[in-house]
């Protein structure tokens, strides 16, 4: 889950476009990533020059600072997959590069790497590690093609791959300072299913008050941090260790509490203090691996209470269990809401709620659709025209302006401008550091030294795109110097500045049919997930494919909200196209909500009442009449009808 970020001091009347250029993220200071990005890439580097290969060393610690932009917060085996998957799509890059690079002439490199440009930028529309996977494949494929180094292209691929390997044994092995309640390996998913515990009770807190749509938002966000932490790959295809078991059974209890309290937001009706602390001692049991205690029971009065009630009996339930395998017992005893929510969540459990259950056909409509295709010709005409005017130029380093140019043009990283200035300023920022250190600092000793610092300081300079470029920007200087080539500092600076001015035209370039093409695409998803669940509950009876549709009908609103956001914060001319887009979404979002209501309300007396059908009634008239007013994204985010 991305750090909240700073807001700008009230008043401020900054258009959107600067207004987000200047905002940074906040949060606590990462410090097991900092440690790790210490320990990868000055590392390798110091060991290849002790050994006497220094261009491998650059290679491989290419691939550690590639894999630790990469490293975010969460669990570790969601990192195996989160860092992975693009350091196996950035090895494959060089080899194509290296090879291309090596046999084919300005004209057709400049094809080649256009093509690829088409292909990884529609890739990119499928999520956030295939956009990763997309970024490494490509600029690696431009550091192939132009950094000349000796070793053949397998080799260099092999190196890279080990680089970011070495860092992720270190994502495995390194035990996270402060998380050692039961098994220190499942310490991100601890703490996001903590998470989840908090953002339960933040709701019931907010219920009746202003901030009850902000902490919805937040339940969204830490239900989505934790199926991800909860969804990397896996040897088996049923959890073996107690610990794992456990967590994965207190997320399942977790969902119906989720579930009810939204139905209480819902409603609206302030809720007693004491009505959040049975979730908050979840979440410290949760943490520190304990037994919960006994639980505060709410007011069975209204069917959110009683289902809130029932979910916390299930939930006490489940951490008393604990990992074992053995089923609940008897459920004679039990009321009928508790006992259903016992059988929906073994349910859960076993049909792997924590995964999202993307297919083939999915991804491959993501790729070719709208968004897709918006993604592809920006991605690929950048990385194109940068590549053939870095070749026209003659310049010893011209791989820097295309790798650039994909930096910038990839448009699920931020708005344009922003990204743009931020990458202007942090390239000028690190230049001019960098010829300092270089005139100050032994070699290359202090160069190596230089490095490990660099990869320190990535996982803090990752909030804000100006700090990270401008650590970014010292490091990759200080590895070419060490792989043999003088000082660059200048020339970095210029590639930059022209990568931008590629990047500014040809992102507000008009794509013939595909204006607003991501924004349409994101609501469009959300659309088709809100529907499907709507009609599920009004047609089914069967809890775990409910939570299922729920959490991917909040899932894609808030990446349609996301999108919305960048797009809103674009010059005028990009930001138009999105028109009314945050319109239809606020409208998706409130018809999930009165979905929600209805289901509980539904488990609890079997029908609903005026209230809720009204509801459901005059927010889709409101879709349809959004739809044929609002903008192009907006029009073709879909119908939601029943």
């Amino acid at each position: 889950m991305p750090a909240p970020r700073v807001p700008l001091p009230p008043g401020s009347v900054l258009p959107p476009w600067l207004a987000h250029a200047l905002r940074t993220q906040r949060g606590p200071v990462p410090w097991s990533a900092v440690v790790r990005g210490a320990l990868a890439a000055g590392p390798l580097l110091l060991a290849a020059v002790l050994a006497g290969r220094e261009s491998l060393g650059v290679v491989a610690a290419l691939g550690a600072m590639l894999a630790g932009i990469n490293d975010r917060p969460g669990s570790r085996r969601a990192a195996v997959h989160r860092v992975g998957v693009p350091a196996l799509a950035g090895a494959a890059g060089l080899a194509v590069g290296t090879y291309a690079g090596a046999s084919a002439g300005a004209v057709v490199l400049t094809l080649v790497l256009t093509a690829l440009g088409l292909v990884a930028g529609a890739v990119s529309a499928a999520g956030p590690v295939a956009s990763g996977a997309a970024t490494q494949l490509l600029v690696a494929a431009a550091v192939g093609a132009g950094m000349p180094l000796p070793e053949p292209g397998w080799e260099r691929a092999l190196f890279f791959l080990a680089g970011a390997g070495w860092l992720i044994v270190l994502r495995l092995a390194l035990p996270t300072p402060g998380a050692m309640a039961d098994d220190f390996r499942f310490d991100g998913e601890r703490a996001a299913v903590a998470g989840v515990y908090d953002a339960v009770a933040g709701l019931l807190a907010a219920t009746g008050g202003p901030h009850a749509g902000t902490r919805r938002a937040a339940l969204t966000a830490a239900l989505d941090q934790a199926q991800d932490a909860l969804a990397g790959p896996r040897l088996r295809r049923r959890a073996t260790s107690s610990a794992e078991r456990r967590l994965r059974a207190q997320y399942a209890a977790a969902l119906p509490l989720a579930e009810a309290a939204t139905a209480l937001a819902w409603s609206g009706e302030p809720l007693p203090a004491r009505t959040a602390e049975g979730p908050r001692r979840l979440a410290a049991a949760v943490r520190t691996g304990g037994a919960c205690g006994a639980l505060p029971a709410p007011a069975r009065s209204v069917p959110g209470l009683r289902a809130l009630d029932d979910a916390l009996l299930h939930a006490a339930d489940a951490f008393d269990r604990g990992g074992r395998r053995t089923p609940v017992p008897a459920d004679a005893g039990e009321p009928d809401g508790h006992r259903a929510l016992g059988h929906a969540a073994r349910r859960t459990q076993q049909k792997g709620l924590h995964a999202r259950g993307t297919g083939a056909r999915d991804l491959l409509r993501a790729v070719t659709g709208a968004g897709g295709r918006e993604y592809g010709f920006r991605v690929g005409l950048c990385f194109g025209t940068g590549a053939a005017v870095a070749q026209a130029l003659h310049h010893a380093h011209w791989y820097w302006l295309p790798a650039t140019a994909v930096f910038l043009v990839k448009p699920d990283l931020g708005p344009l401008v922003s990204r743009v200035l931020c990458r202007a300023a942090g390239t000028v920022l690190g230049a001019l550091a960098f010829v300092v250190l270089a005139a100050v600092l032994p070699r290359p000793g202090g160069l190596v030294a230089v490095v490990a610092l660099c990869g320190a300081l990535v996982p803090v300079a990752t909030r804000h795109f100006a700090a990270q470029t401008a650590v970014v920007t010292v490091l990759v200087l200080a590895l070419v110097m060490v792989g043999g080539e003088p000082e660059a500092s200048w020339s970095r600076i210029g590639e930059t500045l022209t990568a931008c001015a590629i990047v500014l035209v040809v992102g507000h370039l008009p794509v013939p049919g595909q204006r607003g093409g991501n924004v349409g695409a994101r609501l469009a998803s959300a659309s088709d997930a809100a529907h499907a669940y709507l009609v599920h509950v009004l047609n089914a009876d069967d809890r775990a494919a409910r939570w299922a549709l729920r959490r991917e009908a909040y899932r894609t609103l808030a990446e349609a909200r996301a999108a919305i956001e960048r797009a809103g914060a674009e010059l005028p001319t990009l930001a138009r196209q999105a028109e009314g887009a945050d319109e239809v979404a606020a409208t998706l979002e409130r018809l999930v909500d009165t979905t929600t209501a209805c289901a509980v309300h539904l488990d609890d007396t079997g029908r609903l009442t005026p209230r809720h059908t009204e509801r459901l009634a005059v927010l889709l008239d409101t879709l349809v009449e959004q739809r044929e007013a609002s903008g192009p994204a907006a029009s073709r985010a879909g119908l939601v009808t029943t």
